[in-house]
């Protein structure tokens, strides 16, 4: 089994605009992308910019909370 400390953690990417936009009460979707960070390199949170496919259009993604 994996060791629960290890340096790479899989994390998962939002989109900012998608969370903050909502259309009739409803959300529109949620884009998210998932991938793998160094814990030890990169402590802070990432942000990126990534393609959402509910905007059509590249945005700026954040790492979740999980």
């Amino acid at each position: 089994m994996a060791n629960t400390k290890d340096a790479r953690v899989t994390i998962a990417l939002e989109c900012t605009s998608c969370i903050q936009r909502k259309t009739s009460g409803k959300s529109a979707g949620l884009c998210r992308y998932t991938t793998r960070k160094n814990r030890r390199n990169t402590p802070a949170r990432l942000e990126s910019e990534k393609y959402c496919f509910h905007c059509h259009k590249h945005t700026l993604h954040k790492e979740s909370k999980k």
